[in-house]
């Protein structure tokens, strides 16, 4: 299943095309672009955020009963490599923890390469 990113104005602000979206794993792309880099056309730490709390979401979403929605209560990132403007980052959210309350989401941000970018771990709270 594939998820529209229409349902996320600031995911499709960002570009971001999901490729796979599931209970157990949701994966997406991103073109890094020049305005998404910092001043040395490498994409932003922020960027990298943003986008991995975009998967995590809609994994959370997708788990959540009829009526709830979810909001990212924590994030934590390790930045662990570069990503040069021009090329496309996958990104691959699996759930650590499901709950009644929270989900728990880590993202592996992958380069082209297959080298590690970004490990963000977030946990997002059910609401309704």
């Amino acid at each position: 299943m594939t998820f529209d990113n229409a349902a996320l104005p600031f995911a499709k602000l960002m570009g971001v095309e999901f490729v796979e979206a599931g209970k157990d794993r949701v994966v997406g792309r991103l073109l890094v672009r020049d305005d998404l880099c910092t001043a040395g056309g490498i994409l932003h730490g922020g960027a990298v955020m943003a986008f991995a709390d975009s998967l995590g979401a809609v994994g959370a979403f997708l788990n959540l009963a009829p009526g709830q929605h979810t909001t990212t209560i924590e994030s934590k990132t390790n930045f662990l490599g570069a990503a040069k403007v021009g090329t496309t980052v996958t990104g691959t959210s699996t759930p650590v923890h499901i709950g009644g309350r929270t989900s728990v989401w880590q993202t592996r941000i992958e380069g082209e390469n297959g080298k590690l970018v970004g490990l963000v771990t977030q946990t997002q709270m059910v609401l309704g």
